[in-house]
């Protein structure tokens, strides 16, 4: 059950070890975490009305139909400031074609400290955009 204080940070990535990398910093930050392993799984949680995920960590090729580019793209959709940081090994060429607007892009591999960042820096803008 997640606590109500802390924030909610929806990840999507399909390595069983990259999820498991990714959260722990994730929940070392205080944060709350929902990991999910493809981009089908992260839409339909999107979807639900989880209007509480503070931000999106999506894997950018992943198995299934839908791709981290396609998953961020829906959630804009449906919450227009969602801070949005793509994570990729090999894609980063197709970022500003594909990436949504006001996103941060992280090569594979990448230190904790520029993720922490990068989320920080997202929130803050999210949290002044919004007012």
């Amino acid at each position: 059950m997640p606590d109500m204080t802390k924030q909610l940070v929806l990840i999507v990535e399909d390595d069983p070890l990259v999820g498991i990398a990714v959260e722990t910093m994730i929940v070392d930050a205080g944060f709350d975490v929902l990991l999910v392993t493809n981009g089908d799984d992260a839409v339909a949680a999107v979807e639900a009305g989880s209007s509480h995920f503070c931000a999106l960590l999506t894997d950018v090729r992943m198995p299934g139909r839908l791709s981290g580019w396609d998953v961020a793209r829906r959630a804009r959709e449906l919450f227009p400031f969602l801070p949005v940081i793509y994570m990729t090994g090999d894609s980063a060429g197709q970022w500003q074609a594909h990436g949504v607007p006001g996103s941060v892009l992280l090569e594979k591999p990448y230190a904790e400290v520029q993720l922490i960042t990068a989320l920080a820096t997202l929130l803050n803008n999210a949290a002044t955009n919004a007012h």
